[in-house]
């Protein structure tokens, strides 16, 4: 266990240039290395290490933040904009307020049958003021994913919070953490999923009266796209009677929604086997609402599919992986867009709607608007954008930290 008792002396002093403190007094959590002036190394200690703690300060000495320290051009992860004495009750503390949001948002009811749903975001990085870590919930099981150093050693104090706020209705934590900190961690060492604490009971979840299996150790992300949550339920309303196309449908999220609220055919595309395994699971576990639905599943490459289908479909979702990881990648990405959205608008029927997502943080929401424009324009088809789509409240982003908005998304109508 990390030790939980902080002695500021003690800690590593990052000092920052005089003209690089304003950006960190208006709140905003990363310090980059270009900002630092010197590091100071109280006696009896090191250098600091990848996740280590450290006190950021201005050159008179003035204390502007505890964070975690970074080997990248984010060289320091914002904690607490101040000095902080117990790291175990700073994190317990945040994971409190974290929950209280989502008991405001209606997220965190017990009673079967009264909440929304009882899968949903406890924990939202620096949305809430916790860096690098994400924690999803479901149905009884905590999943965290970190993506930093600095809160994955205190893993600990994060379960031992976890059981604070939710008592016996937690059944399990589970650590989701290996991929991410296997690709981001400088350390030599290899990093393992694998539960924490508890063992679950049960992996099924309920969303707006749909049940899903969710396969946290296997599956992509945390296990599920819970962010896709609010958007599921709006294209239910679409999707009526309709012909339905779902593309990179993972785990059939859309697809189940559609099937439930009536729709006459739905195709789900996704170029994993595994992915389509768990669609098709999904779908039986969900009555359908009329006889005579059809449900068909293709293991297949997006690009392709819509290319060789002959399909044309009243209702159609486009919900890829991140195109770019980084701004390197940004102008491909961008182009990816405009190519998919348009084989798209080549397969919708006049009066159909396509739902069009972006979940690249480098790719603004001008640039993606900018693309389906783009493809818009190549269709010479007459859109109008019925709704723009963002991230729902239980992935809140900090008004300090516009970095933390990803998801965006159109509902296009198309004549």
């Amino acid at each position: 266990m990390v030790q939980s008792l902080i002695a500021p002396a003690n800690l590593p002093r990052v000092i920052l240039h005089r003209r690089k403190v304003d950006a960190v007094k208006r709140f905003h959590p990363w310090i980059f290395s270009g900002a630092i002036r010197n590091i100071e190394i109280p006696p009896h200690s090191t250098e600091p290490q990848e996740g280590d703690l450290v006190l950021v300060t201005t050159e008179g000495a003035e204390i502007l933040a505890t964070g975690f320290w970074g080997t990248g051009s984010i060289a320091v992860k914002v904690l607490e904009f101040g000095a902080i004495p117990n790291i175990n009750q700073c994190i317990a503390q945040k994971i409190a307020k974290a929950f209280a949001v989502r008991q405001t948002l209606g997220l965190t009811a017990q009673t079967e049958g009264a909440p929304v749903t009882n899968c949903y975001r406890l924990v939202n990085s620096e949305g809430d003021g916790l860096p690098g870590l994400i924690i999803d919930w479901y149905n009884g099981t905590a999943v965290i994913q970190s993506h930093g150093m600095g809160l994955y050693q205190h893993r600990e104090a994060i379960v031992a919070g976890l059981q604070q706020v939710y008592g016996t209705a937690l059944q399990a934590v589970y650590d989701k953490s290996a991929a991410t900190m296997n690709r981001k961690s400088t350390h030599k060492s290899a990093f393992a999923d694998g539960y924490l604490w508890g063992q679950p009971e049960n992996s099924i979840v309920t969303e707006y009266g749909r049940k899903f299996t969710i396969d946290w150790e296997v599956g992509q992300k945390t296990g599920f796209f819970v962010d896709q949550r609010e958007h599921r339920q709006l294209f239910a309303q679409y999707a009526r009677h309709k012909k339905v196309l779902n593309t990179f449908c993972y785990s059939g999220g859309f697809s189940v929604y559609a099937m439930t609220e009536g729709a006459q055919l739905v195709h789900s595309v996704d170029s994993s086997a595994k992915a389509i395994e768990w669609t098709n699971q999904n779908i039986a576990l969900n009555p359908t609402a009329h006889q005579g639905q059809i449900h068909e599943s293709y293991v297949a490459d997006v690009f392709n599919f819509l290319k060789n289908t002959d399909t044309e479909y009243n209702a159609i979702v486009l919900d890829p992986p991140a195109f770019a990881k980084n701004l390197t990648a940004r102008h491909q990405a961008v182009q990816a867009y405009k190519r998919l959205n348009l084989a798209s608008l080549e397969k919708i029927a006049s009066g159909g709607v396509i739902f069009t997502f972006s979940c690249s943080q480098v790719v603004t929401p001008e640039h993606f608007t900018g693309a389906v424009t783009a493809a818009a324009i190549e269709s010479g088809k007459t859109i109008r954008i019925l709704h723009h789509l963002t991230q729902p409240p239980d992935h809140a982003t900090s008004i300090y930290h516009p970095e933390g908005l990803y998801l965006k998304g159109l509902v296009l109508l198309v004549e």
